[in-house]
């Protein structure tokens, strides 16, 4: 299988004061197409960090970063910024949705900067990647007119709508009712069936057992990283939930 990240001994230091604080202590792993990894560690461990670096918003102090077969490390601001735009779609707890914009406006988004893409096609595929989280009837919906949980489905179809080798999740289920948020689950779990690379940052435990692999950091370092062989199915916990009465 091609791997989509390639982390090398990687180390990021930043100075504080007259301190020098090591957030990440020779980190190394890859990750192939199509897994669905867990990234899990405590406030301080370094997961923050090491998202910034996949998401290809910072660079590593040393060490390697190659995403889809592409050396990151020595890449300037305004070719990362490239990079990620093509390459990574981002999920974040907050939606980051813009407020009073349709669906299909917000999803369009990452679209407006390539510039071989038609604005009829923008919306095609805009129209498209919302069909595909089941938004159909929720298109030119604002996104102050929608759930929770309707916000990050536009904010996940966002970050399909431009093809990417890679999402990149951040607590994506971190403001949502249980319900909710296995909602959310089952549809990255769809994703993953399809074939999608999925890296997902979280604190909670449990979302670890409905991946196919988890990576644990401790002070900045890589202290686990196991394959699940049973991947628990989030569609069955969800069933399991019940509804809340309006």
């Amino acid at each position: 299988m091609k791997a989509i990240i390639e982390l090398k001994d990687i180390r990021r230091d930043f100075t504080v004061g007259s301190e020098t604080v090591h957030a990440l202590r020779g980190v190394s792993f890859s990750i192939e197409a199509g897994e669905f990894v867990t990234v899990m560690g405590t406030s301080g461990s370094g997961k923050s960090t090491l998202l910034n670096l996949l998401g290809c918003l910072d660079t590593p102090t040393a060490g390697e970063y190659m995403l889809d077969g592409v050396s990151v490390r020595r890449m300037g601001k305004n070719e990362r910024a490239k990079l990620r735009n093509r390459k990574i779609g981002f999920v974040l707890q907050s939606y980051n949705l813009l407020p009073k914009t349709t669906s299909i406006e917000n999803v369009e988004l990452p679209l407006m900067y390539n510039s071989a893409v038609s604005s009829k096609e923008r919306e095609k595929r805009a129209i498209e990647a919302l069909e595909a989280v089941g938004l159909h009837d929720r298109l030119y919906h604002k996104s102050n007119q929608m759930s929770g949980g309707q916000q990050q489905r536009v904010a996940i179809a966002r970050a399909l709508v431009n093809d990417p080798v890679l999402i990149l999740a951040d607590e994506a289920t971190g403001n949502l009712d249980t319900r909710t948020s296995f909602e959310i689950l089952t549809l990255f779990q769809e994703l993953y069936a399809r074939g999608r690379t999925i890296v997902f940052v979280t604190h909670n435990p449990e979302l670890s057992a409905y991946s196919s692999r988890t990576i644990v950091l401790k002070d900045g370092r890589v202290v686990s990283d196991t394959r699940n062989e049973h991947i628990a199915s989030a569609r069955t916990t969800l069933e399991s939930i019940p509804k809340q009465e309006d």
